[in-house]
């Protein structure tokens, strides 16, 4: 996150065209700070930088308000929160424009691994379900990684598939990932006779 006052102005003038719905310019940008280019780069990074920071600060406040409206524990408090966050992102105007409107930038800022806000995502994720949930036998990270990857798989979707959003269908696929397991299947499955038995 930006700490400066100049990165600041920045960043809030970029979120603020985000937030309207409109495509964050560079130059534009910089006119309106009345700066140049070159000031503004320094102050904020490139424009890929400034879109994951936007875009992080607009993920962090529904992730707070989804955990605040969430079960108290267990893996419903994942699915809960994992659901409302889901459709939150799915039903956001602003959200689905920059999705309409930059398709291949917008899958590579927010779901590769290079990607800064999946990574702070993931660790959100790690977060909720080591407070939450025994993700035996995986660790709480990898069950994290597998839940957002599911998130995104039903938010993107109709850039990945061309299949339509559906938060209902991604609520569905959390409650199965999360459902409770029997474990010691092998132990107290019933024998099969041997041959010889027979």
């Amino acid at each position: 996150m930006y700490t400066s006052d100049s990165a600041l102005r920045a960043f809030r003038e970029a979120r603020h065209t985000f937030i309207a719905g409109s495509r964050i310019d560079m130059g534009t940008l910089a006119a309106t700070l009345g700066v140049d280019r070159t000031s503004l780069f320094r102050w904020v990074g490139n424009r890929d930088r400034l879109l994951s920071e936007v875009l992080w600060s607009l993920a962090v406040p529904t992730l707070d308000a989804a955990a605040a409206a969430a079960a108290p524990s267990g893996a419903a408090r994942i699915v809960d929160v994992l659901d409302r966050f889901t459709a939150d992102l799915i039903q956001a105007p602003y959200f689905r424009a920059f999705l309409t409107r930059e398709p291949a930038r917008a899958l590579r800022l927010l779901t590769t691994t290079e990607s800064d806000v999946q990574s702070r995502f993931v660790s959100r994720v790690t977060e909720l379900v080591t407070a939450s949930f025994d993700p035996w036998p995986l660790s709480a990270e990898e069950l994290a990684r597998l839940l957002v990857r599911i998130s995104e798989s039903f938010t993107y979707a109709d850039l990945i598939s061309g299949e339509t959003p559906d938060p209902v269908r991604a609520r569905a696929a959390f409650e199965y990932v999360l459902r409770p397991t029997t474990t010691a299947v092998a132990a107290t499955a019933v024998p099969v006779p041997s041959t010889g038995d027979r």
